[in-house]
């Protein structure tokens, strides 16, 4: 036997639990609407306090209308419909405010089957977090449209043009479209790494394979993969602290993370790139930092947000992706990762990853 007492409470078979401790919000009335009980959930979600709500008729207090403006509670009509009906799907709803809630209800029926209504259970959640969720899935569809359709347009007209007119072309012409190609191709081939990776790090698919990692090296071969590139020598600086310790890392991953700072200093920074690595108490640190115009403190938290892009970022190209990625990156490894004012007026990235057997730096 389940019911609701008084002072707010569900009784269930030998336990007592009390409504406030649930963390969706929950709103109890009998069949003709009269309110019963309201958790302190529902009464934040919808401001409405519970000694207001109590003993009122639902469409007095929360009168929910769905996007057409129909009224919610006359269409769930308790008392009508079908005699089995004992379920209502969730689905988006406004209050006079506003605000937009996801509301699910139940039909409790006495006998269980077929039996009159008794009460409504109805269950609020935040619609803010799905609409956030949602604005982010649409975000990453125009990225993904965006950054694919200037490669594989350029693609398809090189390779196109090449196929119709082959003999007309010198070697030399062949060479730079195919050059073409093959650097769009990257672009794209990064881009689907970038995504892959973003769906590993949201679904907590992401594997950490770890092996002793000689962190220095890995970002002294980083430095020369640039140089050999086209960047000036002088445009990096290594700094290596003295007495590090044994690092398990996963060697691919730190690549991943040195690269995107590196690449992220050399694209919105300016002046001398500065790698630092240093040995802190329960791990090794790791600084990248720039001579640029820096982060402004309030843009920081935003800094590893999807999509992020600031300043002229958008002119400089990018998809948004690469720092929530080191982000998500750094955390697999049981670490954490700050952006802060460089000494020299720039940004400085800089992650701690622990060290240890394998065992002892799992997360």
């Amino acid at each position: 036997m389940h019911g609701a007492d008084t002072d707010g409470r569900v009784v269930a078979a030998a336990c007592t639990i009390a409504i406030d401790d649930l963390p969706d919000g929950l709103i109890v009335t009998d069949r003709y609407g009269c309110v019963l009980a309201v958790n302190r959930a529902a009464a934040r979600l919808t401001g409405v306090a519970v000694e207001r709500a109590v003993g009122r008729h639902m469409n007095d207090v929360f009168p929910f209308r769905d996007h057409d403006g129909r009224d919610w509670w006359k269409a769930l009509d308790p008392e009508g419909g079908l005699p089995i009906r004992s379920r209502v799907p969730e689905r988006p709803l406004h209050l006079p405010g506003g605000q937009e809630l996801y509301v699910a209800a139940r039909l409790v029926r006495e006998p269980e089957r077929c039996g009159e209504v008794e009460r409504v259970t109805i269950t609020l959640r935040d619609g803010g977090a799905r609409a956030r969720l949602e604005r982010s899935r649409a975000d990453l569809v125009s990225t993904v449209a965006h950054e694919l359709r200037s490669p594989l347009t350029s693609v398809k007209g090189f390779t196109a043009t090449m196929l119709a007119k082959w003999s007309r072309f010198t070697d030399e012409q062949k060479r730079v479209m195919l050059e073409t190609v093959n650097n769009d191709a990257d672009r794209v081939t990064r881009l689907i790494t970038e995504l892959l990776d973003v769906s590993r790090i949201e679904s907590g698919r992401l594997e950490v394979r770890r092996q002793v990692v000689d962190v220095p090296a890995r970002a002294r071969r980083l430095v020369a993969g640039r140089v050999a590139a086209g960047e000036a020598e002088d445009r990096f600086r290594l700094v290596v602290g003295d007495d590090l310790p044994e690092m398990w890392l996963d060697q691919d991953k730190i690549d991943q993370i040195l690269g995107n700072l590196v690449e992220n200093a050399l694209r919105h920074g300016r002046g001398t790139v500065t790698i630092e690595i240093e040995s802190v108490g329960w791990g090794v640190a790791v600084s990248v930092r720039d001579e640029g115009e820096g982060i402004e403190p309030e843009l920081a938290p935003r800094v590893f947000r999807q999509f992020w892009r600031g300043g002229n970022s958008r002119r400089r190209g990018g998809t948004g992706l690469g720092l929530f990625i080191v982000k998500g990156l750094v955390e697999a490894h049981g670490g954490t990762i700050i952006v802060q004012r460089a000494p020299e007026g720039g940004a400085e990235f800089r992650f701690t990853v622990p060290t240890g057997t394998p065992d002892f730096a799992t997360p």
